[in-house]
């Protein structure tokens, strides 16, 4: 998948994760803060670590939810997981 894909099929987890915020998570970029700009807390990021697994066939292991702060950090971490695959 290129890294658009990604992106885009990372939004819609998102977007499932908490609709209420879809007009701000479709606008979202790469650089976009997961918790002070899209909102989300831990319980939104384990949603969506469990739907990017489930999806992207990949396992998260030895990370915490800190560890991600940018839409591109996870972007980054599913790309890397998938090249190990």
């Amino acid at each position: 998948m290129t890294r658009q894909e990604i992106k885009d099929k990372l939004v819609e987890i998102m977007v499932v994760a908490m609709p209420e915020a879809e007009e701000t998570l479709k606008a979202s970029t790469e650089a976009s803060n997961l918790h002070t700009d899209l909102g989300f807390n831990s319980v939104g990021m384990l949603f969506i670590v469990i739907a990017i697994e489930e999806f992207f066939s990949i396992r998260f292991e030895n990370v915490n939810f800190g560890d991600f702060n940018t839409v591109s950090d996870v972007i980054d971490y599913i790309e890397k997981a998938q090249a190990q695959a």
